[in-house]
């Protein structure tokens, strides 16, 4: 046991969003249908080649929730997402499955972060239908060709792909 409280009424839904989709956008809106608050945690992996810098992709997000008020927050975070769980008092991970595919790795990483800390719960939600074939990778490979992704994110990060490419 850890000996910090940690709350099963607060989320955190982790990733790079490079960029975010409305596939992301999905799985924390129908997490707030479960939890009183959703951070959502962007992670800063230097190791990582993105087209988005950190404080890009902070931004972005910000701006795409930001008629959520209190009930999204957006933050930055480097190394064990226990560790920025723990710091930030939540309990519980939202992680959005697309198929059966990312199922083995999304266990294996839940099955970790509770070897880690058991105060920790993992959530799954599987993507909503329409949202299935979407992939961050796919989105800034159909913008950097030119091909219409106005479905598949937020104005504001559809005019950031259009910025870039």
């Amino acid at each position: 046991m850890t000996d910090i409280m940690l709350s099963k009424s607060l989320a955190v839904f982790p990733g790079s969003f490079d960029p975010l989709t409305r596939g992301h956008m999905d799985i924390v809106t129908r997490a707030l249908g479960l939890f009183s608050q959703v951070t959502v945690a962007v992670l800063d992996n230097p190791d990582k080649k993105t087209l988005f810098t950190l404080d890009e992709r902070v931004e972005l997000v910000r701006d795409s929730f930001k008629d959520f008020g209190e009930s999204v927050r957006v933050e930055r975070f480097r190394g064990l997402l226990v560790d920025f769980m723990k710091k930030s008092g939540a309990g519980v991970i939202i992680r959005g499955l697309r198929a059966i595919t990312d199922y083995d790795y999304e266990a294996q990483m839940a099955l970790m972060n509770k070897h880690l800390c058991q105060d920790i719960e993992t959530v799954f939600l599987v993507t909503s239908e329409e949202y299935s074939y979407i992939s961050s990778s796919l989105v800034r490979q159909v913008a950097s060709l030119g091909g219409d992704i106005s479905n598949l994110v937020s104005p504001v990060v559809m005019e950031a792909l259009r910025n870039k490419f």
